[in-house]
């Protein structure tokens, strides 16, 4: 077999385009074919009208006053503007801030804060969380300052907050009035604005803890999140004629590069969901006839084993990509098999890397694309080190993934230190991850340096969980550790010691989690213990307390 490294490599040329310039060449190439589809609303776009939609939104926030380098966050499902948002920002040189819809109160105000974020758009609600309140909880200036005088002293530098509908809310502009202020930005400003950027612009802020604590914002440029999605799309064969589907969340790299950067790149329709419901994603794959289907296992499984799955043809589906956790090989041959998936692609990486490093290709045998995450990408580094000096090990043996190339993130924002420690100063970038690779260039996982847990495809950072629990009056100290779990790859279990006197349970810990924290960051187990297995300098082993996890809730693993 080849080196399939060596082939990728002499495939890659360095484009350096702005997302705007990425979108003009693929709107030139295919203006009448469909760009943008909601089948459960019958919403569709052709390129030429997205195209349309972005630049108007684009005008719109000019005249708000958006200037180049300012945050505009989003906090919203997979509404049909999010994506339209998505390009308007970056043609006039804003920064895109996505926001988990998961979050609650507690995680909002800090990213609020630490990106010193100028700018909010919002949906109203979702489930049992009302959006709008918790913003008025936030900013309850929202409700006395006029539309662009907003001044709030925890948030000195939020300027504006406005609303992804026609409704009117205190405070807020409404996206009928954005629009309407279009056409007070003629074609000249548009230009120069756009004569300002430059492709190594960041344009796009992602929350992250990376190896511990706090979130942080990863900045990424229009090279990283062009390039990538490109060569995503590449590596699938994705051309103008693939409809792919797209159930997974726009917030994620996973959306907004593997998904929507690569369709428009390819000038493949993008077919989106607002939200995950398997029962939707089987119905837009038989209406739209998609191609291509995205998704982290659960979902894959969740829609396999649909009872009414069978009703549905997806004798369209040739390809798509599972991602975000462990990928099972016996879920992978009933994708394959059962959904028509021959060309299915497993891919690999960080949001600091924007995200993917490695991906496996159409032309894989199976076996590859089930025990191995692929292989680096054009243009991309990659290589199994010593975590300490970056010095590459030999092939097959264990080490730290590093990758070095136009993928690696800016930095995390105001974080320097943490940008040192992230990546060496020969640009080396450290994943966290331990892995093998093959003489031929492939890539398994094999393990986690990091205490990060995936849960389904989201990330869960037991620092910034157990700083939360430390909130909570009956808990003296506590770690929080992943639960080895067969539907999700890892659960959330959490060893306290409690206070003396202090009663506590599963149900108690969970009460005071919700509504205040991401429902997936919500412990799933909890253990009352005296003590933690400590090294002989003192430091708490929670190499152990994983090992303890795995045996006191086996039925995890049911």
């Amino acid at each position: 077999m080849e080196d399939k490294v060596r082939s990728r490599q002499a495939q890659f040329v360095l484009r350096e385009w702005t997302l705007g310039q990425v979108l003009d060449h693929t709107v030139a190439r295919f203006p009448d074919r469909e760009a943008l589809i909601y089948a459960d609303r019958n919403y569709r776009l052709t390129w030429r009208e997205f195209g349309a939609a972005v630049d108007r939104l684009a005008r719109g926030l000019m005249a708000l006053g958006v200037q180049k380098g300012e945050k505009v966050a989003i906090w919203a499902t997979n509404v049909p503007d999010w994506v339209v948002l998505q390009f308007a920002t970056a043609r006039i040189g804003a920064v895109l801030l996505t926001v988990n819809t998961n979050y609650r109160e507690h995680e909002l105000r800090y990213l609020l804060s630490q990106s010193e974020c100028e700018n909010l758009f919002l949906i109203d609600s979702l489930r049992d969380h009302d959006f709008l309140a918790t913003v008025y909880k936030i900013v309850p200036e929202l409700r006395v300052h006029g539309r662009g005088l907003l001044r709030n002293p925890e948030l000195p530098h939020l300027k504006r907050v406005c609303f992804l509908g026609a409704q009117k809310h205190l405070g807020m502009y409404s996206m009928p009035e954005i629009l309407a202020l279009s056409v007070m930005v003629d074609d000249a400003a548009y230009a120069a604005r756009q004569a300002m950027l430059d492709p190594h612009d960041e344009i796009n802020m992602q929350y992250t803890s990376g190896t511990t604590g706090f979130p942080r914002g990863v900045m990424l440029t229009h090279v990283n999140v062009g390039l990538n999605g490109y060569w995503i799309g590449r590596h699938q064969h994705f051309d103008e004629n693939d409809r792919v589907c797209l159930p997974v969340p726009l917030f994620h790299c996973f959306g907004c590069v593997l998904g929507v950067s690569a369709c428009v790149n390819h000038g493949a329709a993008m077919v989106i969901l607002e939200t995950f419901n398997p029962l939707h994603v089987l119905k837009a794959i038989h209406q739209e006839r998609c191609t291509a289907v995205y998704g982290v296992p659960t979902m894959f499984l969740a829609e396999l084993e649909h009872k009414h799955f069978a009703r549905y043809d997806m004798s369209s589906l040739r390809t798509g990509i599972m991602a975000g956790s462990v990928c099972p090989e016996p879920l992978m041959r009933r994708v394959v098999e059962d959904m028509n998936m021959r060309e299915i692609t497993i891919c690999y990486g960080l949001t600091e890397a924007s995200p993917v490093m490695t991906q496996s290709d159409v032309n894989d045998p199976l076996s590859l694309r089930c025990e191995t995450v692929g292989c680096a990408m054009p243009g991309i580094e990659v290589r199994v080190a010593d975590p300490e000096t970056c010095e590459e090990l030999p092939r097959g043996q264990v080490g730290e993934i590093l990758c070095r190339g136009y993928n690696v993130m800016k930095g995390y924002y105001k974080m320097p230190e943490d940008t040192t420690r992230a990546i060496s100063p020969d640009g080396w970038l450290h994943s966290g991850d331990l892995g093998i690779m093959d003489e031929h260039g492939y890539l398994r996982i094999t393990g986690r340096i990091k205490d990060m847990i995936i849960r389904g495809g989201e990330n869960v950072y037991p620092r910034e969980l157990e700083e939360f629990l430390m909130q909570m009056p009956e808990v003296l100290d506590v770690q929080v550790v992943a639960v080895p779990s067969r539907k999700y790859g890892e659960e959330v279990g959490a060893f306290i010691i409690p206070r003396e006197g202090a009663a506590l349970n599963v149900e108690a810990v969970r009460a005071f989690c919700k509504g205040r924290i991401a429902w997936f960051k919500i412990p799933r187990y909890v253990a009352v213990v005296q003590a933690f297995p400590l090294t002989a300098s003192g430091k708490i082993q929670k190499y152990k307390l994983r090992e303890m996890a795995a045996g006191l809730w086996p039925e995890a693993m049911r």
